[in-house]
């Protein structure tokens, strides 16, 4: 097994880069009995689409390994991150007597991680998750790290915890019943890691999207497995985001915006994220903090991802007042994180203002 370990003392886990569904029982067996738990019962929370791919060889893995596997369906899509949805994930554990020795599984891509990793920290006040993402997005960065939660009609992830997983086990054979769409949008994440700790990355992609994009397997092994390396080295320094974390969020001022501004119908996040990677360019290159050529470049890689740069329609002033309820606000000001070059990202509250309307404006008109 190829594992990258976050380490965080007694709540350390394994990522599993070459993970297999059928195995994932033994796998959690080995994985969560290391912190003193003999799992008898799961309950999987997945939408319907994944649980006709994917649910037989769960459950069939699960069961080999003594776990009694329970489910509940969740709707597809953003729109079903809410406090309803985890009032009704509790309520399905309960009904099925899961205790703080079961464990939450959740099976698909960022929704149903955030979803599954709040309920399983409500519930009981907290029992184990084991994350298996499907998504290219959350194999790189949404199921790693522990930061889980619901939307608010206000804001998005507004309502959540910290709830680090029990293991995050990634099968990328599952990559390949991805829709196009959500494939692209995950290589939004990839670029993120590229410009605030890796420019042979950030090259890489500017080279290879495209072989990606065609499930390339050897090359989707190697990104995934140096994006999970660089995120689980930042959670373990910054577990909080008081810090270094902070710098994971390059673009999602913007791309949070965008998402709310459009009822999170419109845009997938890695699609929102790459407008706000963009935004984000032209902020620094405007601002004095990178030189000429930033954005030219971010620009013409989100856009060779097949990635929007911007999102037409939507009024600036609007969209920038969305963002002051942003997590990084502190004390009523916003905090914008920049590229001084490509690998080298830092957090600024001291931007000029003329600067940050140019960035907003980007959003919109490119």
């Amino acid at each position: 097994m190829k594992t990258v370990q976050v380490r965080l003392g007694q709540r350390g886990y394994p990522i599993v880069t070459d993970g297999r569904l059928s195995a994932l029982g033994m796998e959690i067996r080995r994985r969560v009995s290391t912190r003193g738990l003999a799992p008898r019962k799961a309950l999987i929370v997945t939408h319907p689409r994944l649980a006709g791919l994917y649910l037989k060889p769960v459950v069939a893995g699960l069961q080999k390994a003594g776990i009694r596997a329970n489910l509940i369906l969740i709707p597809q899509g953003e729109s079903a991150k809410t406090l309803g949805t985890v009032e009704k994930i509790c309520r399905q554990a309960a009904r099925e007597a899961l205790d703080r020795s079961s464990c939450f599984i959740a099976l698909g891509g960022g929704v149903a991680g955030d979803i599954a990793g709040f309920a399983a920290a409500c519930y009981l006040r907290g029992v184990p998750v084991v994350q298996v993402p499907t998504t290219f997005l959350a194999m790189v960065d949404s199921a790693i790290g522990g930061k889980t939660g619901v939307d608010i009609p206000e804001a998005k992830n507004f309502v959540g915890a910290f709830h680090q997983p029990a293991a995050v086990v990634a099968d990328l054979d599952t990559l390949r019943t991805l829709p196009p769409r959500h494939l692209r949008a995950g290589l939004a994440e990839v670029i993120k890691y590229g410009l605030i700790a890796d420019p042979a990355l950030f090259r890489l992609l500017e080279r290879r999207s495209g072989a990606i994009l065609k499930l390339d397997a050897e090359l989707l092994a190697r990104v995934v497995a140096r994006c999970v390396t660089l995120k689980a080295r930042v959670v373990a320094a910054d577990e909080r985001e008081a810090g270094e974390r902070m710098l994971l969020n390059l673009g999602h001022t913007f791309g949070h915006a965008i998402e709310a501004a459009t009822g999170f119908v419109r845009y997938l996040h890695g699609e929102a994220v790459g407008i706000g990677l963009v935004a984000a360019s032209v902020l620094a290159e405007r601002a004095g903090v990178a030189a000429k050529g930033l954005e030219g470049r971010v620009r013409r890689l989100v856009r060779g991802c097949g990635l929007p740069d911007r999102a037409p329609g939507l009024d600036p002033v609007r969209l920038r007042a969305r963002a002051r309820g942003d997590k990084k606000v502190r004390g009523g000001q916003m905090r914008y994180v920049v590229c001084r070059r490509i690998g080298k990202a830092e957090v600024r509250e001291d931007l000029p203002a003329w600067a940050i309307a140019s960035a907003w404006r980007a959003c919109v008109t490119g």
